[in-house]
Order: C-alpha cells, then structure tokens, then sequence
C-alpha cells in the first residue's frame, strides 16, 4: 500500500465519530449542553463549537467541545433551515443577504452550501 493511500485511509479513521463510550466527563457534559442548545435553535457546526467554547457561553475547551459537537448526529442542513426561518421571523432578508449572514463568520458560520440550502428551504430565494 503507497503511502497516499495509507494517509486517506488514517484521515477516515480520524474523521469517524467519536463513541460515546470513550467520551471523558467534559466532553460528555459538553454534548448534554450540546443537545441542549439544538433544541432550542439552529447552530451551525463551527457555531455550536464557538457557543460550548465561548467564555460567554458554556467555557469549554475549543478541544473538548469539538469533540463533542462531532460525536453528535446532527443535520447542519435542517439547521441552517431553522436559522433561515428564525431570521425571517425576526426580518426581511434578500436571498443574497440571508445567505450572507448565515454564512459569515460573523454570523452563524455555515458552510455556504449550507446556508443556501437554509435560505431557500426557508422561503427566501
């Protein structure tokens, strides 16, 4: 085996979810407030990540609350869609601009595919 092959193959292996078994008690603590936090609102990844890491929010290390947010299962599409339909409940927003803040790093961090996908899903474009 080539070592091209060997180095896609170990970056699967580190890409693949974290089992809850091997969880330590931050992290577990981290995907209860996690969970908590999806319930109530559309995060995406990067922005769950930033919220669980935040000396605002829940003071987590950045290491332990992505771990936890990757153990997770978690549709960042339905999210952004949720997000979009906040946003639009709360005002206006053009495709364009909606997508924007969806996928700023001012904003909620989606990816930009994401975040069209919220935008339209929610009515906007």
């Amino acid at each position: 085996m080539d070592v091209f092959k060997i180095t896609i193959i170990a970056a699967l292996f580190a890409a693949a979810p974290v089992l809850a078994d091997s969880l330590t008690g931050p992290q577990k603590n981290a995907v209860r407030s996690a969970k908590s936090y999806l319930s109530m609102q559309g995060f995406s990844r990067d922005g769950l990540i930033d919220q669980l890491s935040s000396e605002y929010g829940e003071g987590y290390s950045v290491s332990d609350a992505t771990i936890a947010v990757d153990s997770l299962n978690v549709d960042w599409n339905k999210n952004a869609v949720k997000s979009a339909k906040q946003y639009l409940n709360m005002q206006g927003f053009s495709c364009k601009g909606l997508i924007e803040q969806l996928s700023s790093d001012a904003g909620d961090k989606y990816t930009e595919s994401q975040a069209t996908y919220g935008a339209e899903q929610a009515g906007a474009c």
